[in-house]
């Protein structure tokens, strides 16, 4: 503010006080204020006023990159949380505070995530505001705020209930190791495929480990060679089924970790409750083919699968039967398609 009066002997301002005749001042007013120059002197007295007009507004944006993210959570682990940028900015202000972040700058930007108050499981819908409030020294304040909407699923840990294998009596042979999985163990095989990598977005760490196995016939050396022949062409299966390689390890037991007979009787009385009459009559085959398997483990948990017989399949008798199947029986039960094996399941015969 500047002024000047001349031939004054007094000369003051309203709401400043006395000044010097003429002279200049730095000013802040927080509301419309009037100034009023009054100069006194022999003469009389002289007015003359101004008037300031305040803004006391502050104006303020908060604005976010994508209104909508994505989160999704199985178990414990979070397999995926979108993030977006959060921007702000105040003018006219002499603070700003972003809520609910700790913050008083008055402009920035920041990351934020989806990051749902929820915890248990279901469908994730929440809306996070967020709020930028401007002040400035003249009252004036102003509210802004900017709606994140997150949307996903918190899911319990996949299930991974496993099957195990069962071969045909000395399968695969020596000089056939691709052949012996017929169409009840490839499906429980494609099963098994299909848990693992959905498990393993779970657990990345997560491997299978399969353990091949044979009936007491034969000496050890042998059966040996036969169970690693039985865990290597199940590990086949599941890599051409798209499990990495490097996720699966085999293992040969051989006839060493045998089921006894009360194991396997116990396993049998589980079938639906109602185990097949030819292989009660025959606890000795029904004991041996129990034992011509290969268990799968998951690790690094340790769950193994569960010693089920597929005593409903068309091909139980197959793997059941005591004398080793020639060749050509075997591969036409390895060639049955997937819907003649669901419908001799639902009539299997005696």
């Amino acid at each position: 503010m500047k002024w000047a009066s001349t031939d004054s002997a007094e000369t003051s301002i309203s709401g400043i006080g006395d000044v010097s005749a003429q002279g200049e001042r730095a000013v802040t007013p927080t509301r419309n204020t009037t100034y009023v120059l009054t100069a006194k002197g022999p003469g009389g007295e002289s007015t003359q006023s101004i008037t300031v007009d305040v803004n006391t507004q502050p104006a303020a944006t908060i604005t976010v990159s994508q209104p909508e993210l994505r989160y999704h959570k199985v178990g414990d682990r979070v397999v995926q949380q979108d993030s977006a940028t959060l921007q702000w900015s105040a003018s006219n202000a002499n603070s700003a505070k972003i809520e609910p972040f700790d913050s008083n700058s008055l402009s920035g930007s920041r990351t934020v995530n989806a990051d749902p108050k929820q915890t248990t499981t279901g469908p994730v819908n929440e809306n996070v505001t967020y709020t930028v409030t401007a002040t400035n020294a003249c009252g004036g304040s102003v509210t802004k705020t900017a709606t994140l909407h997150v949307v996903g699923s918190i899911d319990p840990p996949p299930a991974i209930n496993l099957a195990s294998l069962f071969y045909p009596t000395a399968y695969p042979t020596k000089h056939h190791p691709k052949s012996g999985l017929l169409a009840s163990e490839q499906s429980t095989l494609a099963t098994a495929a299909t848990k693992f990598k959905t498990y393993s977005l779970y657990d990345e760490k997560a491997s299978l480990v399969i353990v091949g196995h044979a009936d007491v016939r034969g000496p050890e050396n042998y059966n040996h060679a036969l169970s690693a022949r039985r865990a290597a062409l199940a590990k086949d299966y599941l890599v051409a089924h798209g499990i990495p390689a490097d996720k699966i390890r085999t293992q040969a037991d051989g006839k060493d970790k045998q089921l006894d007979s009360k194991t396997v009787q116990a396993l049998e009385a589980k079938d639906n409750g109602k185990p097949t009459q030819w292989m009660m009559s025959h606890r000795k085959a029904t004991w041996l083919a129990y034992n011509r398997r290969a268990d799968i483990v998951l690790e690094p948990s340790g769950q193994q699968s569960t010693e089920a017989y597929p005593s409903q399949s068309s091909d139980a008798k197959l793997l059941w039967q005591r004398p080793i199947p020639n060749l050509k029986q075997v591969e036409r039960a390895s060639e049955m398609s997937a819907s003649v094996q669901q419908a001799s399941a639902k009539h299997p015969g005696n």
